[in-house]
């Protein structure tokens, strides 16, 4: 049996880089000249470093001293843009994501996304990028009130069977396989740091290396 492969999308099948840094700058301008910041240079390593985080989690990384209501409202401006530019077709998805979901979906395996996004942000995406032909279901966090991976990935358990294959770039999409007691496939090319993919059972360093990996599982 065939097993039910669970997707990370930001860094793993979307270059989401390409819209969220203009995004986050444009937000973190506005904060500067509210007097919300300090002004001080971002590089776009630190800004990707965010990428897979929820955006609590990732605010209480980054400003911890914002009011809680700064916060939120920062998160919409940021989420908004990214969705304005979803719509405006300025998402791209990495070299041969969609010639892999083919094959895949040819094989005939079961996929399923599990990201830690906003509903609006799940959306745009699936209608822009028309992700029905491959994914049975795009799991957000913001429907489960921003619970972590480990948590939602039950509710993945209980509408699909297992076995399970987990791929994803960051730590929390490897605590997300082992709470599964699944596999683990690292995409090296996204945006975790390479010790965050320590222990993982596979690492990949294009998209287009994951069908030869999942034979071998």
């Amino acid at each position: 049996m065939k097993p039910t492969l669970v997707f990370d999308y930001d860094g793993t099948i979307h270059n989401t880089m390409v819209i969220y840094e203009s995004a986050f700058r444009n937000t973190y301008e506005w904060l500067v000249n509210n007097g919300y910041s300090e002004k001080r240079e971002l590089s776009s390593a630190q800004i990707s470093s965010w990428l897979g985080l929820n955006s609590k989690d990732m605010w209480n990384q980054f400003m911890p001293q914002l009011p809680k209501h700064i916060k939120e409202e920062a998160s919409r401006q940021i989420g908004e843009n990214m969705v304005r530019q979803i719509r405006n077709h300025k998402a791209v998805w990495y070299p041969g994501a969609r010639r892999v979901l083919d094959e895949l979906s040819l094989f005939g395996y079961r996929m399923v996304i599990l990201s830690n996004c906003k509903i609006a942000y799940r959306e745009a995406n699936w209608t822009e990028f028309s992700m029905e032909r491959w994914f049975s279901v795009f799991f957000d966090c913001e429907s489960y009130h921003f619970a972590p991976k480990t948590r939602i990935i039950q509710e993945v358990q209980k509408q699909f069977p297992g076995p399970y294959v987990v791929i994803g770039d960051r730590k929390t999409d490897m605590e997300c396989a082992k709470a599964c007691k699944s596999p683990f496939i690292g995409c090296a090319y996204g945006f975790g740091e390479k010790t965050e993919l320590l222990g993982a059972t596979y690492i990949i360093e294009t998209i287009e290396q994951l069908p030869e990996i999942l034979e071998n599982i």
